[in-house]
Formats: C-alpha cells, sequence, structure tokens
C-alpha cells in the first residue's frame, strides 16, 4: 500500500436492527477487502479502509449492546455488511403520536 497522505472521509453508513440482530452497511467504493480494519465493541464499531486517495474512517456507537465475538462481516461490490446479535432482545413500546 502507498504510503502517500490520504484524506480521511467518513464513509455513508446505514445502521438498523430487529429485535435480535444489528445490521450495519457501510459503502466503500474503490477498496480492496483486504485493506478493511474493522474493530466491534459491545457498545459499537470503527473502520479504517484506505483506496488510492482517500482513507474511509468512523466509528459509530450504537443504542443497544451487541455481541461483538459474534459479529459477521461480508464485503462485496464496495459495500461492506455486518451483522451482529443484540446482547438481549429488543422490544420497544407502541407510542401513539397525536
Amino acid at each position: 500500500m502507498d504510503e502517500k497522505e490520504r484524506i480521511g472521509v467518513v464513509p455513508d453508513a446505514s445502521l438498523y436492527h430487529d429485535k435480535d440482530t444489528y445490521t450495519i452497511e457501510v459503502e466503500l467504493p474503490g477498496v480492496h477487502k483486504k485493506d478493511i480494519e474493522l474493530e466491534a465493541s459491545e457498545n459499537g464499531f470503527c473502520l479504517v479502509a484506505p483506496r488510492e486517495d482517500i482513507e474511509y474512517v468512523g466509528c459509530w456507537v450504537l443504542a443497544h449492546a451487541i455481541e461483538p465475538q459474534k459479529a459477521n462481516a461480508t464485503f462485496s461490490n464496495g459495500l461492506l455488511k455486518v451483522t451482529v446479535p443484540l446482547v438481549e432482545s429488543f422490544e420497544g413500546v407502541k407510542v401513539t403520536i397525536k
């Protein structure tokens, strides 16, 4: 990998969950899978993903605790997709909007 200075860019990301699992999708166009560094903790995740001209960098804090040791990540066509189970199943209460 070239050691020239790259501009840091926060990538576009979508985070959503159902009652048992978080799904995190991060757009990383032009990045090679071997260059992605992804770390997860119980309350969030961070990534660094360089490409030739820029470096994608970002950290996200999650609203619910996850089990990082059970995370599953795939990368295809510039999209990183991470699924990870919640520590506890999330059941919300419906709120009536007036």
